[in-house]
């Protein structure tokens, strides 16, 4: 299961990068305990699914505005992810050396832009699993748990049992591993260029919605939903921090029920806010794509076609979490 620190805020700063791990600093007044659950029910919830249904527009895969929308954004990041990583693992395979083990791929979720139909289905964290590519990596995995950095490494304990441990041959295994792992970040972002400028100002773009009058007041309800479920924080990061204790600290056996419980609470309380925001952002896309043209009209030409050459020639599969 992804744990909370998996969770995805927009970021608001002028770096390309378009994303960050939430860092949920604000505390809640008190820490009542998680919503009780019937653990008949969750069980009764099947896993999350996969979908290789693309968008009727690529616009709605990289500049979403919509919780359903970010499915597809999950999608190509994650994509993106494995090709750095098949990348590299062959040139590696090729060279006779491994690469350093790494944590599985993960689909994270963007909660500036909530799934609220996913969280009230399967929870907080809970996803479908990274379909393994065809060729792909063997550090890589299945599993849904794992790391937000785009082709992060773990541990560089895969290299030495291949290229030697010691002297020159370790060495030079270390070299080709450094220079494999570059070639998996180049041709990473060779596929992120074409989209990652654009979708960092949409982004800070939607940064603006933060301080809207309409979304404020749809905020200020949710303490009040929150505690009638027996929740009292003062607001949206109150929660998340409650609820990273509670999932944090819950026996395992009772985490799924818990993280589903919170998760339906959550999308509850969290609706009359997604009733005002998400107009809003389709609102603001609709002038940001007026706005930006040049650049939309580039990527609904290419991007798509780059994907599918990309998953021809590495192996790999486009895939989207599915309620």
């Amino acid at each position: 299961m992804v744990r909370p620190a998996d969770r995805r805020r927009c970021r608001a700063s002028g770096q390309a990068a378009v994303v960050a791990v939430a860092v949920l600093l604000a505390a809640a007044c008190s820490a009542d305990p998680a919503p009780s659950a019937d653990p008949s029910a969750s069980a009764r919830v099947s896993a999350a699914r996969l979908s290789s249904a693309l968008p009727d527009d690529p616009v709605r895969m990289v500049l979403p505005a919509t919780g359903a929308e970010t499915r597809w954004t999950q999608g190509l990041d994650v994509f993106v992810r494995q090709e750095a990583r098949t990348t590299a693992t062959k040139c590696a395979r090729d060279h006779g050396t491994a690469l350093p083990e790494q944590a599985p791929l993960t689909f994270i979720r963007y909660y500036e832009l909530p799934d609220l139909a996913f969280v009230a289905r399967h929870g907080l964290s809970e996803s479908a699993a990274v379909p393994a590519a065809a060729a792909g990596p063997a550090t890589s995995g299945t599993a849904n748990t794992g790391t937000a950095v785009p082709g992060g490494n773990g541990a560089m304990s895969g290299v030495g049992a291949t290229a030697g441990s010691a002297g020159t041959a370790g060495t030079a295994g270390t070299a080709v591993v450094r220079r494999c792992l570059a070639d998996g970040t180049a041709a990473a972002s060779k596929l992120r260029d074409s989209y990652a400028a654009l979708q960092g100002r949409w982004f800070d773009t939607l940064v603006s919605l933060r301080r809207d009058p309409a979304v404020l007041r749809a905020l200020r309800t949710l303490p009040g939903c929150l505690a009638g479920h027996g929740i009292r924080v003062r607001d949206e990061n109150g929660f998340f921090a409650l609820a990273d204790t509670q999932e944090q600290t819950v026996a395992p056996d009772r985490l799924p029920v818990v993280e589903r419980a919170l998760g339906s609470t959550y999308a509850e309380c969290m609706r009359p806010v997604e009733a005002v925001r998400e107009p809003a952002r389709l609102r603001l896309r609709a002038r940001f794509l007026a706005d930006h043209a040049t650049e939309v009209r580039s990527l609904r030409d290419t991007l798509v076609p780059s994907l599918h050459r990309a998953a021809e020639k590495n192996g790999l599969r486009l895939a989207f979490p599915a309620p």
